[in-house]
């Protein structure tokens, strides 16, 4: 799950006597912020839209929402999921085998009972409340049939929060290139899907990619290109709990373990073709680990990504995979 961490965007203001107009609009959506910027030939707004595709999207997929499809479905009722709810059910599908099951949206039921979902905590859990609980996670028990899911065990509990706002940024970019816009950035939490370039400076969108802190600090570590791309971030360094003991644990779990995530990975950033291919890849890596990583981009030249991780003697390392931009 991705939490938006990990980069800051570089709005710029823009002034000119012709065309084309650069609009800017910014907001709330998903638990988090928003912020779109475009150029167009006529001074075009799309708020009304951009908030009706938010709220199909909400409507669909947000497990916040005791009325959405998703907790409709977590409940066992009957119900004919839409094509959005479709498009990402089947983009898990594929993340989810590719990962060897690291990408599992059906862990959602250890999200809640670790504290991190809608649910709240589950009282008392230790390896046993764990085990049991893993007995209904597996995407693969989860299947699409006609436009509706059917879940081999009634207590499988489905959250695209890792996803899901990665598939919102190209919600909102495809309207953009449905409306004959060329040139855009989209960010959602941190999550970007951008096209064109920056008009003001007549060149590409420019991203920082941060420098992780365990307080509220942001500094920007390095800053970036996109030539027509998504980026998205996942980390650890900005959402996670607390123990008695003063033990950090991350919003990320491991879905092979039902356990948080303990790599040495801080952050992982994922440039891919969509920002739903991103958000999903971005999260599976830090579950995966360092080593893992590596060896699974061999295969998958199509991403490219950059890792910022602690060494045996606890200092940041970085490391830059699959031709990740340097500048």
């Amino acid at each position: 799950m991705t939490t938006g961490i990990g980069i800051l965007l570089v709005f710029c203001t823009f002034s000119c006597k012709q065309e084309p107009i650069n609009t800017k609009m910014s907001g709330e959506v998903f638990g988090t912020s928003y912020g779109v910027q475009y150029y167009s030939e006529k001074n075009r707004s799309f708020q009304r839209q951009f908030d009706s595709l938010f709220d199909i999207i909400n409507t669909s997929m947000s497990t916040y929402q005791k009325d959405s499809d998703i907790s409709k479905i977590n409940r066992n009722e009957a119900f004919t999921i839409d094509e959005h709810f479709k498009n990402v059910f089947s983009a898990s599908k594929e993340i989810y085998e590719a990962t060897d099951g690291v990408f599992d949206p059906t862990i959602g039921v250890l999200v809640n009972a670790w504290d991190f979902g809608p649910e709240g905590k589950v009282v008392a859990l230790d390896s046993l409340k764990i085990d049991s609980l893993m007995l209904s996670v597996g995407l693969d028990k989860v299947t699409l049939n006609n436009n509706t899911i059917t879940k081999e065990n009634p207590n499988t509990f489905i959250d695209f929060n890792a996803i899901a706002k990665g598939y919102g940024v190209d919600v909102i970019a495809d309207f953009l290139e449905s409306q004959n816009i060329k040139d855009y950035i989209v960010e959602i939490g941190g999550e970007i899907r951008c096209k064109g370039q920056n008009f003001e400076k007549q060149k590409p969108w420019k991203v920082g990619v941060e420098l992780p802190h365990f307080d509220i600090e942001q500094s920007v570590l390095k800053t970036i290109s996109l030539y027509d791309e998504a980026m998205a971030t996942s980390g650890t360094y900005r959402k996670f709990k607390t123990d008695s003991l003063g033990n950090r644990y991350s919003h990320i779990l491991d879905p092979i373990t039902g356990y948080p995530s303990k790599t040495n990975l801080l952050s992982i950033s994922v440039i891919a073709k969509d920002c739903m291919t991103a958000d999903a890849y971005a999260t599976a890596f830090k579950a995966m680990g360092l080593e893992k990583v590596k060896a699974f981009l061999i295969n998958h030249p199509e991403l490219k990504v950059f890792l910022i991780f602690e060494n045996d003697d606890r200092e940041l390392e970085t490391l830059s995979l699959n031709g990740f931009p340097e500048e």
